[in-house]
């Protein structure tokens, strides 16, 4: 699904990625796991077709990411790709429902199959009685809840996650990551970014970057 080959990113005079390379199989959950600034961000950003590569090859199902236009990139991330951020990036005028139902909108789906695919979406993170709620009257655990939801709307063969629970209290992280489990063993693929060696250590695999390499690869 993911195959990735001597990708290096640099900033200016800094090399954020050197040389890096490796392969993720459809359905395989993965963490990826480094302390702040070692290039763990950044590679996530890469598979997320958020941002692309100096240098090196990267395949999506087979796509040749690294040649793609902006717009092409674009329809990659809605339709290939759910994305979990720290900070859950929900739009505070939206309800819980509207923020999950904004994806499918930009793909166009019919408003009927987009309310009975926003109300599977709720229901699979425990949100749905919650549906009506803005942002600010929810919790971090409950806003972050909606954040997957809106990633899995759309059914993508890919969930990205960058310290999805960096922002929580431990209680409602070990809730976010039994969420993660469950999608996990649903059949989804899992790419999960964290400086916390715990989630690591509950991955099929764990990816460890340190300067911009992979350091170490524990299964």
């Amino acid at each position: 699904m993911i195959d990735v080959k001597n990708l290096s990113k640099s900033f200016g005079d800094h090399l954020v990625l050197d040389n890096i390379s490796e392969h993720i199989y459809p359905g395989d959950k993965v963490v990826i796991i480094g302390p702040s600034g070692s290039g763990k961000s950044t590679l996530m950003n890469i598979i997320g077709c958020l941002d692309v590569a100096d240098a090196g090859e990267y395949l999506l199902d087979g796509l040749p990411i690294e040649s793609y236009t902006e717009n092409q990139l674009a329809k990659v991330r809605n339709e290939k790709i759910g994305f979990v951020f720290q900070q859950y990036n929900l739009i505070p005028k939206l309800t819980a429902e509207e923020n999950v139902e904004l994806p499918l909108i930009y793909q166009k789906v019919p408003k009927k199959e987009r309310a009975e695919r926003v109300k599977e979406a709720l229901e699979r993170v425990n949100m749905y009685a919650r549906a009506k709620h803005l942002p600010t009257e929810l919790s971090g655990g409950q806003q972050q809840r909606v954040s997957i939801a809106r990633a899995i709307v759309t059914r993508p063969k890919l969930i990205l996650a960058d310290e999805p629970t960096g922002a929580l209290d431990s209680k409602t992280s070990r809730e976010i990551i039994d969420i993660f489990h469950e999608l996990h063993g649903q059949g989804n693929t899992i790419v999960l970014i964290t400086h916390d060696g715990g989630i690591a250590r509950q991955a099929q695999r764990s990816i460890h970057i340190l300067d911009g390499r992979i350091s170490e690869v524990s299964l």
